[in-house]
């Protein structure tokens, strides 16, 4: 795809699974949980009945590890006829924590294509999740004094666009988003008339799966963070 970022001002980062791992810690706590179930279903019946509740819950509880946990214990609940162990919701309990006390790790390349990025455009962090978990992360992260805006949005539709890039005062033809999710990055970006940046991770949640994700088109898909400074560091 050919692209010209000449009138780019602004880049957008989504956080989880653009600039640090997540996903797999997700996919590693779904492993324990259905170790955990085991006496009660199969794995398979395990993960789809932690994932339909993971939906249910989302209007309710939002995005983040402390949704996920609650969704969790549910699952457990409903799966064993309300006769989980207090003893297993308590590893549940353990699990969430664990997850939200994981040591940040960043992506390859992240540091090196933020400074390279941050005297040349105003760079925003615009993710999805828990408000004081991703405020953590950031801050261990090492990588916060990058940035001259962070949102943490309660989703990512056309609509959060908008009236984020309207409060931010940043024009739409003026902003490039970057991220892994072609569902939230990508998608609602090129709908409202932006520019988009898709570098797959090689997981990828449920939720975030698009169908026929190939015939999707008017963004530019890269194979690594680091590409993007071919296009932006000129």
């Amino acid at each position: 795809m050919e692209v010209d970022f000449r009138n780019i001002k602004v880049i957008g980062f989504d956080a989880d699974d653009t600039l640090w791992v997540n996903e797999t810690y997700f996919r590693e706590t779904e492993e324990r949980f259905a170790e955990l179930l085991e006496g009660y279903e199969t794995k398979n019946k395990i993960d789809q009945e932690l994932f339909k509740t993971e939906m249910k819950n989302l209007d309710t509880y939002g995005y983040g590890v402390k949704s996920f946990v609650l969704s969790m214990i549910e699952s457990a609940l409903d799966l064993s006829n309300n006769k989980i162990s207090q003893e297993t919701i308590a590893e549940i309990l353990e699990l969430g924590k664990k997850m939200i006390a994981h040591p940040v790790e960043l992506l390859d390349g992240v540091e090196e294509v933020l400074e390279k990025l941050v005297d040349k455009y105003r760079l925003i962090v615009l993710t999805k999740g828990d408000l004081l978990d991703q405020e953590r992360k950031l801050e261990k992260s090492g990588i916060s004094k990058y940035f001259h805006h962070v949102e943490v949005l309660s989703d990512k539709k056309e609509d959060n666009y908008k009236n984020l890039l309207e409060h931010l005062e940043i024009q739409t033809d003026e902003f490039l988003m970057i991220g892994n999710s072609l569902k939230s990055d990508i998608l609602p970006i090129v709908n409202i008339g932006a520019q988009a940046i898709h570098i797959p991770f090689h997981t990828t949640w449920a939720h975030e799966m698009v169908k026929d994700a190939e015939k999707i088109n008017g963004h530019l898909k890269l194979n690594s963070l680091t590409e993007v400074l071919k296009y932006l560091d000129n």
